[in-house]
């Protein structure tokens, strides 16, 4: 998974960044051919028979997507502790229906109340869901300084000691599961007031080794815990800071970047980004040569009143409208390449807020359907095509996994193949 898109990055290049400085009316007019130039592959099958000869001529061909290339998903921290069971029948099918990634808790004060007791149980029921459903997953975070465990040693060097211990710990223990990890979360501003006040040990652990010295020892010890693991670096920061004070000096002895993605936060509380400013973010991060996952994604459907947050009619169409348009403009940039939404349901959701594609019951929002209409049905293939003399079929579709099926009235045959542009898109599949 650590392949540089080689393809996404020459597109870039050429085109330049001049070219890429695009006014709203092209972000908006121009999404549709940038996602079939980006997001879509031209492949040529050659399909056999069990015995490996080429099919006949004008034979019925049903080519079925079952999985985006493209990693669509959200943190997935109510499975297992819905309000009742009709809710977490509920969440769980409309999680695996609509998504297939998720991000799964590591929060250090929660995850390990107490020393040496880490809630490992938790994780395996998530990693259980997600596997039966092909769902990729995320840990996250391993290293972040929002709260100090409570047993946390006063002694900066030895809270920094278990902090990267912590991490080799977590990556070896759930290899094989979770391969991508958010290793360090928001460190560009570290030390800003909330953080030091509930988290003053590893605060202080931060500013004795050095801000950039510890992001590259955490960087440095979940390469060596598992070296095939996405390692992301993570932050709410979309400005120089980020960039100056992080991704530039998060880098070897050979100035070569530790880091595999650009993790980029974008809740969005306060306000819609709109068009200029969420191209214009990923325009100025694609510059690293990194893949960009938009980590944290909030867009809410109500207001906030005296009495708390609330999602109401018209809200929900707007949050429809605004997340439909950002979701298309993240997935017509050759630099983006995952997308996770924070929260799945308003059910105790972060801040109390309306942000999730579920209300409060677990009855989806209108945000779920436009979504749905685009991840499982406009950026979706399913189509049929006919074999030609040679015994094969040509046809044009979204990056991903699929099923080919043929019926020929006395039995089923098929087969399952990945369009990927790394691994060529002419190839030949025996049918069973």
């Amino acid at each position: 998974m650590r392949t540089v898109r080689i393809f996404v990055y020459v597109l870039y290049a050429i085109t330049g960044p001049s070219a890429w400085a695009l006014t709203t009316e092209e972000i908006l007019n121009g999404a549709d051919k940038r996602i079939d130039a980006v997001r879509k592959a031209d492949a040529t099958l050659t399909l056999m028979d069990a015995a490996g000869k080429p099919l006949p001529a004008n034979v019925e061909v049903r080519i079925e997507q079952t999985r985006h290339k493209f990693l669509f998903g959200s943190n997935i921290f109510k499975l297992n502790r819905c309000r009742s069971t009709e809710d977490e029948k509920a969440y769980r099918r409309q999680f695996a229906e609509l998504l297939n990634y998720a991000t799964l808790p590591f929060y250090w004060w929660n995850y390990t109340p107490r020393p040496d007791e880490p809630d490992d149980a938790r994780t395996e029921g998530i990693i259980a869901f997600c596997k039966e459903k092909r769902i990729t997953m995320k840990g996250h975070p391993l290293a972040w300084n929002w709260a100090d465990p409570r047993w946390l040693p006063d002694d900066p060097t030895k809270a920094m000691e278990l902090q990267l211990s912590r991490i080799d710990r977590c990556i070896r223990r759930f290899d094989g599961s979770i391969d991508i990890w958010d290793v360090v979360n928001e460190a560009t501003h570290y030390d800003r007031p909330g953080p030091k006040e509930r988290s003053p040990k590893l605060t202080r652990a931060i500013a004795q080794m050095g801000v950039g010295e510890y992001v590259r020892q955490a960087f440095q010890t979940a390469r060596k815990a598992n070296p095939d693991a996405v390692l992301v670096i993570n932050d709410y920061r979309t400005d120089p800071e980020y960039a100056d004070k992080v991704l530039s000096e998060l880098v070897d002895q050979n100035g070569k970047p530790m880091y595999d993605v650009i993790g980029i936060q974008s809740h969005m509380h306060g306000g819609y980004w709109g068009a200029k400013k969420t191209w214009e973010v990923c325009e100025y991060f694609a510059r690293f040569n990194k893949p960009l996952h938009f980590t944290e994604v909030t867009v809410v459907s109500g207001p906030r009143t005296e009495m708390g947050w609330k999602t109401m009619p018209e809200g929900e169409a707007r949050q429809a409208r605004q997340v439909a348009e950002f979701y298309t403009i993240l997935f017509s940039h050759p630099a983006v390449e995952a997308i996770t939404w924070w929260d799945f349901s308003d059910q105790n959701a972060w801040q109390g807020a309306p942000a999730g594609f579920l209300r409060d019951d677990m009855s989806p929002k209108p945000v779920y359907e436009e979504l749905h209409k685009r991840i499982k049905g406009q950026w979706w293939t399913k189509t049929t095509e006919r074999t030609n003399s040679d015994g094969q079929i040509k046809f044009r579709g979204f990056l991903g996994d699929y099923n080919i099926i043929v019926d020929d009235g006395m039995r089923i045959l098929q087969t399952t193949f990945s369009l990927d542009r790394q691994s060529g898109t002419s190839r030949e599949l025996r049918l069973n």
